[in-house]
Parts: C-alpha cells; sequence; structure tokens
C-alpha cells in the first residue's frame, strides 16, 4: 500500500484540476494515491477523472458528494484514507516535481520520533517566492499555532498522520453553511503533536477569484455559526492574549449574524465576551457594509 494520500476536494474545479494532475504525473516517486473529492461539481469533473484514470501512472480514487462546502469534502476524505500519511493539495495547486519523494525520504527517518506529521513551505505560482515567510533556520519542530504565534505568515503545506485526523472530531456542520475553517482540527491536533518541518517548498499555489479566501466577508454573512463555532475553538486554545482578543471580537460578531442570543452565556471566555461585544456589533455593521456596497 502507498504511503501517502493526496487529496483533492474539487467544486468545478475542472479548468484547474488539470494542472494538479499534470504535477502529479511529473513527481518522481508514485509512492502515492491521489483522492478526489468531487462537490456537487457540475463542470464534467468526473468525465475528466475518468479520462485521466485510464493512462494514470498512479492511484486515483473518485468520490462524488453532495456539495456541502470545503469542510463536508475534507470529512469524506478523511474517512476513506487508509494510508499513513495524507495530504490536502488544492484544486488549483501543483506540487514540485520532488514533492512526494521529499515527503516520503523525510518521513521514513523521523517517523519513529512522534510527530504528528510534517510541515512544509508554499510558494505562488506565479513569481516563485514563498508564500508568507520560511522557517527560521535551525527549526526542526514545531505545532502549526506555535508557527504563527512566533510570527510566522502565510499557507503552509500540511502532512499528517492519518491515524491522528481520523481519531480527531470531524468538522461540524451547521444546515444551510458551507464553510468552516480547517484549521479546527489543526488546533486539535497542536494540543498533542508537533510536526516535523520541511524548511522547502513543497507546492506551488494560485489563490483563484472566486476562492473562499477573496470572499471572506461574504462568507461571515453566510456561514455565522461555522465561524462562531471555530472562534470558541480559538479561544479555549488562544496563540496569543491579542489574538485571543481579535477571536473574541470575531465571536460577537458571527454569533450577532447567526442570531444567537446566549453567545455570551456559551461563550469559553465569558468576561472577556462581554467587554468584546460592543465591537462585536461594529464588526458586525463593517461586514455588512463591505458586502453590500458596490
Amino acid at each position: 500500500m502507498a504511503l501517502l494520500t493526496i487529496f483533492t476536494p474539487s467544486y468545478n474545479r475542472s479548468h484547474t484540476l488539470s494542472r494538479v494532475y499534470k504535477s502529479l504525473c511529473h513527481q518522481t516517486c508514485m509512492d502515492f494515491l491521489w483522492l478526489i473529492v468531487d462537490d456537487g461539481s457540475t463542470d464534467g469533473t468526473a468525465a475528466c477523472v475518468r479520462r485521466w484514470k485510464q493512462s494514470s501512472p498512479f492511484q486515483i480514487q473518485y468520490l462524488y458528494q453532495k456539495n456541502g462546502g470545503m469542510h463536508t469534502a475534507h470529512n469524506t476524505a478523511y474517512a476513506h484514507i487508509h494510508t499513513e500519511l495524507n495530504m490536502c493539495l488544492d484544486s488549483d495547486d501543483c506540487l514540485v516535481p520532488d514533492a512526494v519523494d521529499r515527503i516520503r525520504h523525510t518521513w521514513v527517518q523521523v517517523r519513529h520520533k512522534g510527530y504528528g506529521g510534517m510541515i512544509g513551505l508554499d510558494a505562488d505560482l506565479n513569481t516563485g517566492k514563498i508564500i508568507g515567510r520560511a522557517f527560521p533556520p535551525g527549526l526542526t519542530a514545531t505545532t502549526l499555532g506555535g508557527y504563527y504565534a512566533r510570527g510566522g505568515a502565510g499557507d503552509k503545506k500540511l502532512i499528517y498522520r492519518t491515524d491522528i485526523m481520523q481519531s480527531l472530531p470531524p468538522y461540524p456542520v451547521f444546515d444551510g453553511e458551507k464553510y468552516m475553517g480547517l484549521a479546527y482540527k489543526y488546533i486539535l491536533a497542536d494540543q498533542q503533536y508537533r510536526l516535523y518541518v520541511i524548511n522547502q517548498v513543497l507546492c506551488n499555489v494560485e489563490y483563484q477569484a472566486d476562492g473562499s479566501t477573496r470572499n471572506m466577508w461574504l462568507q461571515y454573512l453566510k456561514n455565522p455559526k461555522g465561524f462562531a463555532c471555530f472562534r470558541k475553538l480559538s479561544m479555549i486554545y488562544p496563540r496569543s492574549p491579542c489574538r485571543m482578543v481579535i477571536d473574541c471580537i470575531h465571536y460577537c460578531s458571527s454569533s450577532i449574524i447567526a442570531g444567537n442570543p446566549r453567545f455570551v452565556e456559551e461563550s469559553p471566555r465569558k468576561f472577556l465576551t462581554l467587554l468584546c461585544a460592543p465591537m462585536g456589533w461594529l464588526l458586525t455593521c463593517m461586514i455588512n457594509r463591505k458586502v453590500h456596497v458596490p
């Protein structure tokens, strides 16, 4: 059985998914399985996958689900992965040619040391520049939250042990909502495990105009219960006192948008929530203005 499952949640991205496939075909090591979780696409994604399966040098698994959002696609992926390691590769990204080989070689050397997985760098597909910051010289292990708490920045490529991801609660799903911060499970994993650092670029990324990162203001309005749930967890395990205040303000705002009158009572930081509630109202007004102003 392969060591690594690379899973790709995809929703109407057949025009970029081919780039993912080509980057996987160019890997110097084929010891992986590609799992595509189709989140209700209507653009012919299934036909593309059927065509690729006919000549792919690696195993491809395809799962279709009703559209539920990125986090539900992650839940589906984790429920079907059987390899020791897993890594999410977004539908508009591509791996550098030796990424799988580097992951495999590194893991064989450190797997006995109790790490929860590995963390590597992302680079901009168009400029080649590292997203955010590289890891400090000499850093061999970190939690994801610990990296950001010490001044780190930018998305990073995460490779987790599958047994850990499957032992953690799945992403919460709320009726009528299709967004939950993927860091929810990473925060939980941080409480028990560190990640071994690969201070090299593993993936080239490109942010799409229709991606969730670009549409965050609208996401706040459409998915308030998911955001409030995520902010509650972030307040339980804060990166820093300053970050906890920011999370609390967002928790207040999301709870107000969701119409939850019990948000102070339900908060893990009740006194701080009382103090932050006025800022939460202001943030709610700003979100509405950002979304509705042409």
